[in-house]
This record gives C-alpha cells, structure tokens and sequence, in this order.
C-alpha cells in the first residue's frame, strides 16, 4: 500500500479541511473521525445536529474536533443563498429557489469549497453521482483549461500475488459515456495530471482498444489513434502509447513485441479505456477478480476537489477519498 500510504503522509503534513455533505451516515461520520484522528484533515459534518450526536454515540464515536452545520439553521444561509442565486439566475434560479436549494447539504458544502470556507468535498455514499457531479460543476466550476470533468479510479494492487504493485489510474470510469476523440484526449491529459499529483511519479499513459499498433481496423480504433495524436501534440514530453491492447500496456514481454517504439514500455500506471462501458467493466473485474483495491471514483477537472463515493462504500472507502481529496486541494 506505498502509493496509498504516501497520500496519508501528504496529507497530514498539509492538512485542509473537508466538508462530507452526508453527516448524518454512520459510515461518513466514522470516516470523518478517523480523518480528524489520523492527522489528515479538518472535517465538517453537515446535517441535524442531534442525530449527528446520537448517530455518533450510537457508534461510541466523540465528534471533539469535529464541526457540525445544519444548512438550514446556519448563521450564513442567506448569505449562502445570494451567493448560489448570483451563480444561478442566468439559467432561470431566482432567490426562492435558491434560498431552498440552500437548506440542501449537498448545494450548501458546495458554496462551501466555492466560497473558500472549505478546501474540498466529498459525497455520494446516499446522492446519486449524477446529483453530486451537477452541483459540483454548477457551483464550484470547471478549472481554467478544462473543457470538461471526468473522473478516475485509483485502483491498488498491493496484495503479494499482484505481479503489478502500486498504483494505477483507471480512467473515465464513471462519466463520460461515448467520448469522442477529443474527449478521449482531454480524459487522458487529465489522468496523466491526477497520476503525477497522488503517485507522485511522472504518468505511462496507454490508450487502450481492441486493437495494437493498429493490427485492427475499425472507428472505435481510429478514435483511439486520433486521441492518442492530440494527447502527443498537447504534451509532447509524455509518456504515451495508443492504440493498445491491455496485456500490451501492462506486460514488458509483451510491450516489446508487439509495440514498435513504445514509450510506456508495458509498464503503464494510467490506462484510459474508450468508453465508459469498457471502463466501468474493467475496474470492477480488477476489483472483484483481480482483487485490486478501487478508490473512487475521483472527480478531475474542477476549479477545487469535489469527489463521489459509491453509494455501497464503507467508512474505510470514504477515509481513503478523504485523504486523496485534501492533496488535490494542496
């Protein structure tokens, strides 16, 4: 667990301070103190105050430390509300509107990280991630340069018959259906950046297809091979090969024979796959059969760290995207 244990460690020697929308979850609220315990983050919970206080006893939890809001009674919701107004009234919110939205944990932690009042978020253990990634794009923002937010999986392989050890970046598993092309190349330069920031080491890209080194003809290859050119164009200095099969990107013997001049060498740690459909196959395999470890899905993309959590995680999944939320907001 290196790669993952170095996040924790980057994360407690800069410590930023979190807000989890769902405070009232047995599951965050234990995440929530193991962060505040661990050293890797302030937290708030959002959410009724009581049941936040008898969930936690309930638990044999202490929230010493640990901030609580409820949106709907807290001291700056109208201040809050013009704010999401301003942000919203060109496409039709008018301030009854949002004075309700509001009262929402998941708007309101929000208009947290947008104001500055946190330095990141995390939700979707009970919201959709449909609903987690509209707000977060509605209110937070897409950061400069980015046309658009995907996401990943950091997915670890760390048990003893794991031939690969580490970390791999999984990538976009979670929100963009059928990129085109450019997408594809916006997806991968994403991934690359997610990968050189958490695994602190420069990205190995593969673009993954059913085809290597173009031995198959098809569109969905052509797509790969025109995104693999405009992710080369951007960022020459790159390490990226595509179109690859997945033995080629993760295997060196394999690599060398049937990838002329690779630069990833079969030694891949960010592989983006051609479409969701392939994407979310492919890390619950690894998940499931593979036993790898998925964390995520991470948001990449925003103005300030956003993330989603599966809805079937446990309070060890949200602690984990707790630490990698605070060092994408170093």
């Amino acid at each position: 667990m290196k790669a993952l244990n170095n996040i924790f460690s980057r994360a407690a020697a800069d410590v930023r301070h979190i807000v989890l929308a769902e405070g009232e979850d047995p599951r965050i609220i234990s995440a929530g103190v193991q962060s505040v315990a661990r050293g890797i983050a302030t937290i708030t919970l959002l959410g009724n105050a009581p049941r936040i206080a008898r969930e936690a006893q309930r638990l044999n939890l202490s929230l010493a430390g640990i901030n609580v809001i409820d949106p709907q009674s807290a001291a700056n919701k109208i201040a809050y509300s013009e704010v999401l107004y301003q942000l919203r009234k060109n496409k039709g919110m008018t301030r009854n509107d949002a004075s309700e939205l509001t009262d929402h944990p998941l708007y309101y932690a929000q208009l947290m990280v947008h104001l500055g009042d946190a330095d990141g978020s995390v939700a979707g253990a009970v919201y959709t991630t449909s609903d987690t990634v509209r707000t977060a794009i509605q209110i937070i923002g897409k950061a400069e340069g980015a046309a658009m937010v995907s996401s990943f999986f950091l997915m670890m392989l760390c048990q003893p018959f794991h031939e690969m050890q580490g970390g791999v970046i999984f990538s976009d598993c979670a929100l963009i259906i059928e990129p085109d092309q450019q997408q594809l190349a916006e997806i991968a330069l994403a991934a690359a950046a997610s990968a050189e920031k958490l695994l602190a080491e420069p990205a190995r890209v593969s673009m993954l297809s059913f085809s290597t080194n173009g031995s198959a003809q098809h569109p969905a290859v052509d797509k790969v091979v025109a995104a693999t050119a405009l992710v080369k164009a951007r960022r020459p200095e790159l390490m990226v090969d595509g179109d690859v099969q997945l033995d080629a990107a993760i295997i060196p013997d394999i690599a060398e024979r049937k990838v002329a001049n690779s630069e990833v060498k079969g030694r891949a740690n960010v592989l983006v796959f051609p479409s969701l459909e392939a994407g979310n196959i492919g890390y619950k395999l690894a998940e499931r059969i593979g036993k790898a470890e998925a964390i995520g899905p991470i948001l990449q993309g925003l103005k300030k760290p956003a993330n989603d959590l599966s809805r079937g995680c446990n309070a060890n999944d949200v602690l984990n995207v707790i630490a990698i939320t605070v060092v994408q907001g170093q």
